[in-house]
């Protein structure tokens, strides 16, 4: 069995990619990795506290490793970051990693280029897979995740801390994917065949934040967050 490891998001394309890779022989995966923003000691994106993200874990039973980001990290510093944490699991003798993207072929070219200096290569087991097949058999696995990231440009506020359901599907408008890809929404996955046991929370305040725009001349964009609190 080949050493990988899985770049964990605590989201749903993250639980159902690494579900397809645990059932598959040729892989060991025994190991996740996180990005956190450590001025937050949030998940990067997802704006998770890192207290559940833990507990998420620690259901899944798989060790981990984190990468610490300062909070407005440029690309550089980035990429700095992120290349070594993966030297570091590349000297434990890791020579594949994991990951839930499914469709962006910059994200995946980005990805593999910077693996391939490190001699790691990259595995997307849901990669080109129809998206709404995807959401189905998520939810027919009986994975479970709740929504806590929404581009504002697209969904608003009272699509945040909902259940991703059936009925959060239908009331996505046609311009949003169902699984998010393109980064409208994203999930915290809370139970599912590959947990031990759920994870238990409860949901607390919603909030807007904006953000500078990546370019210069453009709008400024923002996201709506719903905050969930660890529950003993």
């Amino acid at each position: 069995m080949i050493k990988t490891y899985f770049n964990w998001s605590t989201g749903k394309d993250s639980a159902l990619a690494l579900h397809h890779l645990l059932k598959d022989e040729k892989f060991k995966v025994d190991q996740l990795l996180t990005s956190v923003n450590s001025a937050y000691d949030r998940v990067t994106m997802h704006g998770l506290r890192r207290s559940l993200m833990e507990a998420q874990i620690n259901g899944l039973g798989i060790p981990y490793n984190t990468i610490e980001l300062p909070e407005n990290p440029d690309m550089e510093t980035y990429g700095k970051l992120m290349s070594d944490g993966v030297q570091k699991l590349k000297d434990q003798g890791y020579t594949v990693a994991g990951f839930g993207d499914i469709f962006l072929e910059d994200l995946r070219a980005y990805r593999e280029k910077q693996l391939q200096t490190l001699g790691v290569e990259c595995l997307f087991p849901l990669w080109k897979r129809d998206t709404t097949e995807l959401m189905e058999e998520f939810l027919s696995l009986g994975f479970k995740a709740i929504v806590i990231c929404t581009n504002g440009q697209l969904l608003d506020e009272s699509f945040v801390g909902r259940e991703l359901d059936a009925s959060f599907l239908n009331d996505l408008p046609e311009n949003v994917d169902p699984c998010g890809e393109n980064g409208e929404f994203h999930t915290f996955c809370y139970d599912g065949p590959i947990f031990k046991k759920p994870i238990l929370f409860n949901i607390g305040e919603r909030t807007y934040r904006e953000y500078p725009a990546p370019k210069e001349g453009k709008e400024k964009y923002g996201y709506w967050f719903c905050d969930l609190l660890p529950k003993e």
